[in-house]
């Protein structure tokens, strides 16, 4: 197999590990707060809104210090350990306590910054200016099919159920956790680029096994002389930093607050908890079709990223504004009854899963050009910047399952919204400054 088959054969394994992977963390994150709200222990007093919010607000912190990580131990082993955290914090949910529900969540929350940050690393040394739109787009079609298989599983799970008992929920997150397992040893699969194949000295040096330097050497060199702060310079700034925020907030809400919603629809019927599996399915379908369409076929190389991620804010609007007639207010608040209020239409089954394909289809649209411009931007220091990128993303993530937990849906929407349209007013700055600093390359080519 030549150096090009190599790289492409490394993505995809890439892929196929973080599907694994995320068809049960992602799972598990749009079904906790609902598995919460059912648990029959009075000695359990957790909040899934909160874990996640704790989830993402270490996640940024520990941005500081995962370049280190990956420096010293190599994305690989980076990714297998973080995966094993990840299948710890699932299977909490066998048996969780409070104590251990929010002390996983710390801890996966560390591991979450490793794994991105070696992630976007070996995205980036397996790709060329040429190939790594259409990289970011079979990794992100690929991750995103997490999506379409784990939410499958639960809305056949829980299909007419009003309750989930302890037998149902034990069921779902001891499958979830072998799944998660079986992702985290696929990154033992992937291969050390040929020295042709890789961009530059500098990414490559992650993937050594061996080195003269001392582990505390490398750690060093990782956090000062390539910090990550130093990618934010005034033109850089705003590639890594100011379209950033709009990704978080979206991830929240289509990853743990909407399906919460959903679920809470007593106008749904007896079905409204395996609808939140349904939900989830159709976000996976939109974020499939977005990843493969404007990454991996790379349709929109003559105009740029630009018409992508407007297209990617039309396309939230209309979500979220059809979201605005169809669910009631109270819903991401709602007791285990579910709300009986109404918004401004009759609510409707297939306006909300319509909803959920829009919310899959505009995020995938924003965050594969994000993905394509950090990569193209920080090739020779990608690490760094992928970090940066996650630690604007997940402190955005964090607040705003924070502020889940108390405000009314409009208010959240509204939110997303403004937010939405200034993230992608700067977005379109930072593709400008793209241009301006690469004049010399084949940015086409992109």
């Amino acid at each position: 197999m030549g150096p090009e088959g190599k790289t492409l054969l490394n993505i995809i394994i890439l892929g196929f590990g973080f599907m694994f992977m995320f068809t049960a963390f992602q799972t598990c994150g749009n079904i906790e707060q609902t598995v919460i709200k059912s648990f029959n222990s009075t000695e359990f007093h957790g909040s899934g809104y909160t874990s996640m919010a704790i989830i993402y607000g270490v996640f940024s912190a520990s941005n500081l210090i995962a370049p280190s990580v990956v420096a010293v131990i190599g994305p690989q082993l980076s990714m297998f350990f973080s995966g094993l955290v990840y299948s710890g914090y699932i299977a909490m949910f066998i048996h969780p306590y409070t104590w251990s529900f929010y002390t996983a969540s710390v801890v996966v929350g560390i591991a979450a910054a490793i794994l991105w940050t070696a992630q976007g690393n070996l995205l980036t040394i397996n790709s060329t200016d040429a190939t790594i739109g259409r990289n970011s787009g079979i990794f992100w079609a690929l991750l995103q099919f997490s999506l379409f298989f784990g939410n499958m599983y639960i809305y056949f799970a829980w299909h007419g159920h009003v309750h989930i008992s302890d037998k149902d929920r034990q069921t779902v997150f001891i499958s979830l956790t072998v799944i998660s397992l079986v992702g985290s040893f696929l990154f033992f699969l992937i291969q050390k680029p040929e020295p042709e194949a890789t961009p530059s000295e500098a990414s490559e040096s992650l993937l050594q096994t061996e080195s003269t330097e001392s582990a505390s050497i490398v750690a060093l060199d990782a956090f000062s002389e390539s910090d990550m702060f130093k990618c934010v310079t005034i033109g850089s700034m705003c590639v890594t930093l100011a379209p950033s925020p709009p990704s978080g907030l979206e991830l929240t809400f289509y990853s743990g607050v909407y399906g919460t919603c959903i679920g809470a629809m007593t106008q749904f019927g007896d079905d409204a908890k395996s609808l939140i599996g349904l939900s989830g399915i159709f976000i996976g379908l939109g974020e499939i079709l977005g990843g493969g369409v404007f990454g991996m076929l790379n349709k929109c190389n003559r105009f740029g990223r630009n018409p992508v991620v407007l297209l990617g804010l039309i396309t939230h609007f209309v979500a979220f504004y059809l979201i605005f007639l169809n669910i009631a207010s109270d819903a991401p608040i709602a007791p285990e009854e579910g709300t009986h209020l109404q918004a401004y239409i009759t609510p409707s089954v297939e306006v909300a899963l319509l909803c959920s394909f829009l919310l899959g289809l505009g995020d995938s649209c924003f965050n594969t050009q994000l993905l394509s411009i950090v990569g193209f931007m920080f090739r020779e220091d990608s690490a760094p910047a992928f970090a940066v990128f996650k630690f604007v993303q997940s402190i955005t993530a964090a607040l705003a399952f924070f502020y889940s937990n108390y405000l009314l849906l409009h208010w959240q929407l509204l939110i997303m919204v403004v937010v939405g349209f200034l993230g992608t007013l700067s977005f379109f700055v930072a593709e400008w400054v793209v241009v301006s600093s690469r004049r010399d390359t084949d940015y086409d080519s992109i």
